[in-house]
């Protein structure tokens, strides 16, 4: 591989463009998200919308007001209405029961014009988090989180792929082509981001280590990687020596410093200033997995709607 760094922002608008043009539609946003949501927009205005009767709809759900939450929140639903969809965000105080909340899904449940839930986490601590996933209608969970979706990619089943590992996906392939026979190091073992990542890579048929903080002699296994995905949580936990020369690093952490001047900014789990002086590609925080994120958010809404209306789901190069 070409040792240069390589931004994966500029992979992931790459990415973007080969969908419009696996689509023959042209003059979009050099954007992914654009992209994928005005492909579906524009396929609606000549399949869907006879067939549908109006616009995708995905419904945001916030409880409390954890401010991470409430700016992933906005941004999924900022570019939701930019690729032509519907959503609307349902705000609930912090001290709503779970009762309530259980109650709000299973009426977006039974509304056949949604056709995809999206719920924030975390929610208060006085919710059970994994109750409120299990009540979304598997058809539904456009996150992937449901443990009916969590089984199909486990077996190889027809489900959602949590939005973020997807997204990881998609850079790897779009950047390295055939995975296939490639060591990938997993760190972290989340149900969001750890283990989805793992099978989807087993998938593509990587050798796969999952790694975690526990892991005797990390940076050694880390150093044995093609591939190296960092989702721990631990703010520049991963550093430049641990990386092997030319490998490819995705950094799914995205944590809060404090910076020069006491500024607060934005770090991910991978030290970066070290680690691009060695990786032959490498994702920035921020802007190198959210876009892909709220990209693949919105296909499988796609997905959802044309399951629901018993239509062929379009190949938009997601899985290609």
């Amino acid at each position: 591989m070409d040792r240069r760094i390589k931004e994966f922002t500029k992979s992931a608008i790459d990415t973007g463009f080969k969908l419009v043009k696996k689509c023959s539609i042209q003059g979009l946003s050099a954007n992914p998200t654009a992209a994928v949501g005005t492909v579906a927009s524009k396929m609606s205005t000549s399949q869907r919308v006879p067939i549908f009767g109006e616009k995708l709809f995905a419904p945001r759900v916030l409880v409390g007001d954890d401010p991470a939450s409430q700016v992933y929140v906005r941004n999924k639903g900022k570019q939701t209405i930019e690729c032509g969809m519907n959503s609307y965000e349902h705000k609930l105080s912090a001290d709503t029961s779970q009762e309530e909340l259980l109650a709000l899904i299973a009426k977006l449940n039974a509304d056949p014009k949604v056709h995809g839930i999206l719920c924030q986490l975390p929610v208060p601590k006085h919710i059970d988090d994994q109750a409120i996933l299990a009540a979304i209608d598997p058809a539904k969970d456009v996150d992937g989180f449901h443990v009916v979706n969590a089984g199909a990619l486990a077996t190889g089943g027809e489900g959602f792929a949590p939005c973020t590992p997807y997204g990881c996906l998609m850079l790897l392939k779009d950047t390295l082509g055939d995975l296939s026979g490639l060591r990938a190091v997993v760190v972290g073992r989340s149900n969001i981001v750890g283990k989805p990542m793992a099978q989807l890579l087993l998938k593509e048929s990587c050798t796969v280590t999952i790694a975690h903080s526990r892991t005797r002699d990390l940076p050694e296994e880390v150093r044995r990687a093609d591939i190296v995905v960092a989702a721990v949580g631990r703010p520049n936990m991963i550093k430049g020596d641990w990386i092997a020369p030319g490998a490819t690093v995705i950094d799914v952490g995205i944590n809060r410093v404090e910076g020069a001047e006491g500024k607060m900014k934005l770090v991910g789990d991978v030290e970066f200033e070290t680690a691009s002086k060695v990786a032959g590609a490498i994702t920035p925080v921020p802007g190198g997995v959210g876009p892909m994120t709220i990209a693949c958010l919105l296909n499988n809404t796609l997905i959802s709607a044309c399951r629901a209306n018993g239509l062929a789901v379009p190949n938009l190069g997601f899985d290609s």
